[in-house]
């Protein structure tokens, strides 16, 4: 019998985040299709009896749940500082957040670590992220050098990106992430949209308005083209709504011409996809662009910044925007909306294109590259 040990952690936290969303969606992927004799167990940190019941209900097939007597808080700090008392054998953290330790791969079989490690934001761009987020994911990251006998990164450019920091070698395997199965065409489209009073046409972005979600590119886009005249909607930008707005009132938009959209569930989150215009992608930092995958699943046209992972996942599906100079960006991001927004046949075009791309990525291939990784080593 083989056994992988899943750090289950990242799937727990009480905001929606896209790390949260890869780690349940690969979670259920690996139990799913776990090979023949092969068993998940989880790790997780110390927690509350419904919490461990959340986790047994979200993740049917999971055999065993080892509860670690050390609060989240608790448990970062101590895998920071190499105590990590946890089961031996083959673990596989979806993130940075590991036991990391000494071990021996080689004579002792089975007891392997492997770590994903999403983009590179806290080098390239760390004003994006707090210090304490920078300074952490380097520790960990150091760790990783030193210790993990694998590597997870979700595309070939933040594989090249991660080389020119350290030098991980052949340790780094590439794979990717998929839409979760919760996400579909709703059969009642029309009367979720109107529940959640969508416009008749509208723009969508995704990354709750923070630095590194280019919102403020998108923004400055829509004051200095008067050829686009649709409200533009946030998908997990209800944290910072009230920074949104002043944002907005700040590039000279009229008031409810940008709006923060509420927590949303899967079914109506379909739903916006479902009716959105164009999706608006201009982030620089992502290590793969999940939201924009998602928007290709409903059909939906994109536009997208140049960030080498999004052209790699995109493929030609999307249309690019170059952003190598940060005053021309807007305008030019302005440019494609309006171009975008006007040509009916491009959209569809667009669409059809995205809808066919999405469909290469998959969590089952996610899955079982895991199983190929730790079975290689």
């Amino acid at each position: 019998m083989t056994t992988l040990n899943l750090v289950l952690d990242e799937m727990l936290n009480p905001v929606p985040t896209g790390l949260g969303r890869y780690a349940s969606e690969l979670s259920s992927a690996l139990i799913e299709f776990a090979p023949t004799g092969c068993f998940v167990e989880g790790i997780v940190s110390s927690s509350t009896e419904d919490v461990y019941a959340e986790i047994l209900e979200r993740l049917p097939g999971l055999t065993a749940l080892f509860k670690s007597a050390l609060t989240h808080r608790d448990l970062t700090a101590a895998w920071q500082h190499g105590f990590t008392p946890v089961p031996s054998g083959m673990i596989h953290a979806p993130s940075l957040f590991a036991p990391l330790r000494n071990h021996d791969r080689v004579n002792t079989p089975g007891s392997q670590i492997a770590v994903t490690i999403h983009d590179v934001t806290a080098w390239t761009h760390p004003e994006f992220l707090t210090p304490r987020q920078v300074s952490w994911t380097k520790a960990m990251a150091m760790r990783a050098y030193k210790y993990a006998d694998a590597v997870v990164v979700p595309t070939h450019a933040v594989a090249a990106e991660l080389g020119d920091i350290l030098a991980f070698g052949d340790r780094v395997r590439v794979l990717g992430a998929a839409v979760s199965p919760s996400l579909f065409p709703p059969s009642d489209s029309v009367e979720g949209a109107k529940r959640l009073d969508l416009p008749d046409r509208f723009l969508l972005t995704a990354g709750g308005g923070d630095a590194g979600s280019g919102l403020s590119a998108i923004l400055a886009a829509l004051a200095l083209n008067d050829k686009i005249d649709l409200p533009l909607l946030i998908i997990g930008g209800d944290d910072n709504a009230s920074e949104v707005a002043a944002a907005s009132a700040a590039a000279g938009l009229a008031p409810g011409r940008v709006r923060a959209l509420q927590l949303l569930s899967d079914a109506d989150l379909s739903v916006v996809y479902q009716h959105a215009e164009v999706f608006v992608y201009p982030t620089l930092v992502a290590g793969f662009g999940l939201p924009m995958l998602e928007a290709f699943r409903f059909g939906v046209p994109v536009i997208h910044s140049d960030a080498a992972s999004l052209v790699e996942v995109a493929g030609d599906a999307g249309e690019t925007v170059v952003s190598s100079n940060a005053d021309a960006y807007p305008r030019l991001l302005g440019e494609s909306i309006a171009m975008l927004v006007e040509d009916r046949e491009l959209r569809s075009r667009l669409g059809l294109m995205g809808a066919d791309r999405a469909k290469l990525f998959t969590w089952r291939a996610c899955a079982e590259g895991v199983w190929q990784l730790h079975a290689d080593l």
